[in-house]
């Protein structure tokens, strides 16, 4: 019973914390999907990866809210809905509510016919900026979640080594602790330029950090 209890604290803080989160508020009032979206956006004004014109992979895109915030990017008047000046594709094994001006493809880029679907939506474009926001479900086992991770992380690093063009940049979501500098490692050896950000956005009490790279190697 007092695990229960605890439990039930636990739950009642972290929701009364997610109310009243300045960013889950701006987010409902700007119309973003999720609190995610200021994440990408502080790493996007810090770095000016994501222009009109760009070329765009979401990866891990569900619910949304990188897409979002992505397609008013490409639009002239950062518009949620109209003109689009770039190309967006999201990915997810989750569905996904259309993003208007995004391209949605349900499943898991490593399965042929998806990697078939893709290949023929890129005709033969190499891709400006690939974001992963792509995280396990965590079992509180902190070796197995670290390897989860590690795993995601490796993946989207190969998806983007096959398709960013040669100054393009990977975004991906990490954790701090075990198995972080293995995964910076694996950023330097294969980028130019490697910058960890931990956006405001962020919540100060969480692992949860990102990493960019940019120009491949």
């Amino acid at each position: 019973m007092k695990v229960k209890t605890q439990s039930k604290k636990v739950n009642k803080s972290w929701l009364n914390d997610h109310v009243n989160d300045p960013y889950v508020k701006l987010a409902q009032k700007e119309g973003y999907r999720a609190r995610a979206a200021y994440k990408l956006k502080e790493i996007n004004e810090t770095l000016n990866l994501i222009r009109p014109g760009s070329f765009v992979v979401d990866l891990g895109s569900a619910p949304g809210a990188w897409s979002q915030y992505t397609r008013r990017c490409l639009s002239p008047q950062g518009a949620a809905v109209g003109e689009l000046d770039g190309t967006v594709i999201a990915l997810d094994i989750l569905p996904m509510t259309p993003v208007e001006g995004v391209i949605f493809l349900q499943g898991d880029f490593r399965e042929p016919e998806i990697a078939s679907e893709l290949t023929t939506l890129l005709a033969g474009r190499k891709i400006d900026a690939v974001l992963s926001d792509m995280a396990p479900n965590l079992s509180g086992i902190e070796s197995a979640d670290a390897a989860r991770m590690t795993h995601l992380v490796e993946l989207a690093v190969e998806f983007a080594i096959s398709h960013l063009s040669s100054q393009g940049a990977l975004v991906v979501k990490v954790f701090h602790g075990s198995g972080y500098s293995q995964l910076v490692k694996l950023f330097k050896d294969t980028f130019k330029v490697v910058k960890p950000i931990k956006p405001k956005a962020s919540r100060s009490n969480s692992s949860e950090n990102f990493i960019v790279g940019i120009g491949l190697k």
